[in-house]
């Protein structure tokens, strides 16, 4: 926390704030453009839209730091009905400025990626897109550096269909740290 005096009286302000504090109703960027948000948080961003195995399009972007060295890699999975716009978007800018190269995709009619809305056929399909793109991210990093995934709600399944696959597409090397956020909930 850093302590600053307003006013006569101690404010207390956390040193490293979430970008999310800088929203408002219409954009995760406040006020701000997109180019100035990231420049304000030292971070770059690139997105790209990739083409499946089966021609769909998959929106998929990633942040990287500019003024810190590159100390890991996060790749980033959404729930249902989620997408890597407005919180995870943030949040990866938060880590990234914090020296990881994060990425992060919308899966099959989710986000920005085309597909029925909501729909997903067949999870199979989701993970190999997941695995694809987390692989072309990675290897464009030394893989010496740890790599973790992280994932939300529905997304923590996908994390562990992603970790535990062993037919047709597997990750080109483990992830380190697998980190499940709220995921979906089994009973036998």
């Amino acid at each position: 926390m850093e302590l600053e005096i307003v006013g006569g009286k101690e404010k207390h302000e956390p040193k490293h704030k979430h970008p999310i504090a800088e929203v408002n109703e219409t954009s995760p960027f406040g006020s701000l453009t997109p180019e100035q948000f990231y420049a304000r948080h030292l971070v770059s961003h690139s997105s790209e839209y990739i083409t499946s195995k089966q021609g769909l399009k998959f929106f998929t972007q990633w942040w990287t730091p500019n003024q810190t060295p590159i100390k890991g890699v996060l790749c980033v999975v959404h729930g249902y009905t989620g997408e890597s716009s407005w919180f995870v978007q943030l949040t990866s800018i938060h880590i990234a400025k914090h020296g990881f190269a994060v990425c992060a995709l919308d899966h099959m009619g989710h986000g920005l990626s085309k597909g029925l809305v909501a729909h997903l056929p067949d999870i199979n399909l989701v993970v190999d897109e997941c695995i694809l793109f987390f692989n072309k991210f990675r290897v464009g990093y030394a893989l010496n550096l740890p790599a973790f995934l992280y994932a939300e709600s529905l997304g923590g399944a996908i994390a562990l269909l992603i970790t535990f696959h062993r037919d047709g597409v597997v990750s080109v090397k483990p992830f380190d740290i697998v980190v499940l956020n709220g995921a979906v909930w089994y009973k036998r």
